[in-house]
């Protein structure tokens, strides 16, 4: 529980933007594939820019802690999916 906990305090500063994500891809195309592709390839982005930047050092408290950062951003992905399908589920019912 303690990992998971540690998961959403490092997904926490990403949740805003995951949001706005959110609402442009239901505007964009509210189906759900090409929506879930899009958030993988934002996820696996992240990753990189994570990993080569400053932001690195974040990383290492995570490895700390026994999460390498493949399982840290995998969680981030089902999270993540998990709110986008729950917010276009919802939104699909009023469009």
């Amino acid at each position: 529980m303690q990992r998971f906990g540690a998961i959403l305090l490092f997904y926490k500063p990403y949740v805003f933007w995951s949001f706005i994500i959110n609402i442009v891809l239901t505007f964009i195309s509210p189906q759900l594939v090409p929506a879930i592709l899009t958030k993988l390839f934002l996820i696996i982005l992240l990753w990189f820019i994570v990993k080569e930047s400053h932001e690195k050092r974040k990383l290492v408290f995570y490895n700390n802690l026994g999460i390498n950062s493949l399982r840290l951003f995998s969680m981030l992905f089902i999270i993540d999916v998990c709110i986008m399908v729950v917010f276009l589920s919802f939104i699909k019912v009023f469009i």
